[in-house]
């Protein structure tokens, strides 16, 4: 099969991924929430589960020569928004008064939000996978560049490959009939009827510049008369 390793290789990946997903919560869930600290553990570790979860996506494809690559506009236009989002129901959220509770609370008010925030902050834990998800799909996978110097040889390789072919030996046969035609011209050239019907040899072009290019001294005698 075309694509049988890369298949195998990709859903071996994903099948691990998922089972250190599954233990990452499973840790999670021991750290707990009695503290602000144990707070933003739990979600440190969450969130950690959903980006390995989505990492196996482009970590399996590592078979077609393809290598990791973050890509800065989808983390600007997709990550960061979401950044926003859940550390703001998070911090909103957050059990006690930790790390600027009381002014995002406040800000929450003002905005006419704190309902919508206290709804969706009794999900911190699908936040938290959701945010490393979301991490997970800022990277993805590009082409491996060739050195500089094997790009040039790719590309000289490829100018030359039509004049090896147009190089490559003809057979017999199509060299004997290309060989006849290109005498063929010659031939007719050296051949003049007479007036009482017998053929005769008249000099061709080249050999009258090459005659008319020696000096009297090296004529011969036939050439003379």
């Amino acid at each position: 099969m075309r694509y049988g390793m890369y298949d195998a290789t990709r859903g071996l990946t994903i099948a691990v991924a998922a089972g250190l997903a599954g233990l990452l919560l499973w840790t999670a869930t021991q750290v707990g929430q009695t503290s602000t600290q144990r707070f933003w553990a739990e979600m440190a570790i969450v969130a950690a589960a959903g980006l390995v979860l989505s990492l196996a996506q482009v970590l399996g494809s590592w078979t077609k020569g393809l290598r990791l690559r973050l890509s800065p506009g989808t983390f600007v236009l997709g990550f960061v928004p979401v950044l926003v989002c859940v550390g703001w129901i998070l911090m909103a959220t957050q059990p006690g008064t930790g790390w600027h509770e009381g002014r995002i609370v406040t800000w929450s008010h003002n905005a006419g939000l704190m309902g919508v925030v206290h709804s969706l902050g009794l999900w911190h834990g699908v936040l938290a996978f959701g945010f490393g998800l979301v991490l997970g799909m800022s990277f993805d996978t590009v082409p491996v560049e060739a050195p500089a110097g094997e790009a040039v040889a790719t590309r000289r390789d490829r100018r030359a490959a039509p004049a090896q072919r147009e190089r490559a030996p003809m057979a017999p046969g199509l060299m004997r009939r290309r060989r006849r035609a290109a005498d063929e011209p010659v031939t007719a050239e050296q051949r003049e009827v007479a007036g009482d019907g017998r053929a005769r040899t008249v000099p061709t072009d080249r050999e009258r510049v090459a005659v008319q290019d020696r000096g009297p001294s090296d004529r011969t005698p036939e050439t003379m008369d």
